[in-house]
C-alpha cells in the first residue's frame, strides 16, 4: 500500500488520562488521537511516539510519526491539524503535521528530549496552576538548588533517582546536556535536557533539589546518591502535574536551532562605526 509518512506534534493536558500509551484500564491520550485519526483515514490503526509520558504529566512537543494511504489523504496538509482537531477532546490538540521521509521514526530517530517542570514556591497557591504546577509554600534556597544543578550535567547513571519499573532496565546510564531554573516571581521552572530519561527520572531529579532548597540534605551529597545507583537514598519523587515534555529532537532541528541561535548572537554583536574618525 503506498503510503504518506507524517511527523505529528502534540499537546496535552495529562490530568484526565493514565498517561500517553493506550491502557487496558483506562484511557491514554494515544487512544484518543488515534480514534480522531481514524475518523478521517479508516486505515489508520496506530501510532507510534517518541516518548510515553505517565499517568497526569502534560506535553507540549510530543511527537508521534503515522502512515496514511495517500488513497485517504484527500485535504492539504495544513488543514489536517483542524480536521483532527474537530474530533479530539479540547485538552489534547494537534499542533502541526509535517510530510517526513518513509524512514522517520519518532521514537529511534529522535536525538534527545527537554522536559519542564514547574513548581508555584508561594504561601497562597495559585487557583489557575493547580494542575500544572506543585505547590511548595515554604521557603526554598534557590542558590543553592541551581548551584546544584551542575551535578547532574554530563553522563552519570541515574538509577538512584528513577522509579523502579514493572521490569528491570539494564542501562541506567544516561547523558544530561541541560539542567536549569529559572525563577519569575513565584514560579520556578526547572528546565531538563538529556539524550534520554528512565521511568520517573524527571521527577526524582525536580524532587531532590526541591528538597536540598529545603535544607534536607547538601550539594555535595548528590555525589554520593548517583554513586550509590539506589533509589532509596535519593530524595522524594515530584508529583507527576507539574512536569510538561516540552520539545523532543532531531538531528535537523538541532541543526536549525543552532543556526538561529548563531545568526541571534551575531545581530547582538556591536556594528564596526562608519563614522571617520577626528
Amino acid at each position: 500500500m503506498d503510503t504518506i509518512k507524517l511527523k505529528l506534534t502534540i499537546a496535552y493536558d495529562g490530568t484526565a488520562y493514565q498517561g500517553w500509551q493506550v491502557q487496558k484500564t483506562g484511557v491514554g491520550v494515544q487512544q484518543k488521537v488515534e480514534e480522531a485519526l481514524a475518523k478521517i483515514f479508516p486505515s489508520v490503526k496506530r501510532i507510534l511516539s517518541s516518548s510515553r509520558t505517565d499517568t497526569g504529566v502534560h506535553a507540549l512537543g510530543m511527537v508521534a510519526d503515522v502512515d496514511i494511504p495517500k488513497a485517504e489523504f484527500k485535504m492539504t496538509l495544513r488543514k489536517l491539524p483542524l480536521a483532527v482537531n474537530a474530533w479530539l477532546p479540547e485538552d489534547i490538540r494537534i499542533v502541526s503535521a509535517q510530510r517526513m521521509p518513509v524512514s522517520f521514526h519518532a521514537r529511534f530517530q529522535a536525538t534527545g528530549k527537554q522536559y519542564r517542570y514547574f513548581v508555584w514556591n508561594h504561601t497562597a497557591m495559585n487557583p489557575l496552576l493547580r494542575a500544572q504546577a506543585w505547590h511548595v509554600p515554604g521557603k526554598l534556597d534557590v542558590p543553592a538548588m541551581r548551584s546544584a544543578t551542575r551535578r547532574f550535567i554530563g553522563k552519570h547513571d541515574f538509577r538512584s533517582f528513577a522509579a523502579t519499573h514493572t521490569y528491570e532496565i539494564e542501562d541506567t546510564v544516561r547523558r544530561l546536556t541541560r539542567c536549569d531554573i529559572k525563577r519569575s516571581g513565584p514560579m520556578l521552572t526547572f528546565i531538563i535536557e538529556g539524550d534520554g530519561f528512565l521511568y520517573k527520572m524527571c521527577r526524582g531529579i525536580v524532587g531532590t533539589l526541591v528538597q536540598l532548597g529545603r535544607g534536607k540534605f547538601g550539594e555535595a551529597e548528590l555525589k554520593r546518591m548517583l554513586a550509590a545507583k539506589d533509589r532509596r537514598v535519593a530524595g522524594m519523587t515530584a508529583p507527576a502535574h507539574g512536569l510538561v515534555l516540552w520539545k523532543v529532537f532531531y538531528s535537523t532541528q538541532r541543526r536549525e536551532d543552532a543556526e538561529t541561535q548563531r545568526k541571534r548572537k551575531s545581530s547582538q554583536r556591536p556594528r564596526p562605526s562608519l563614522a571617520r574618525p577626528e
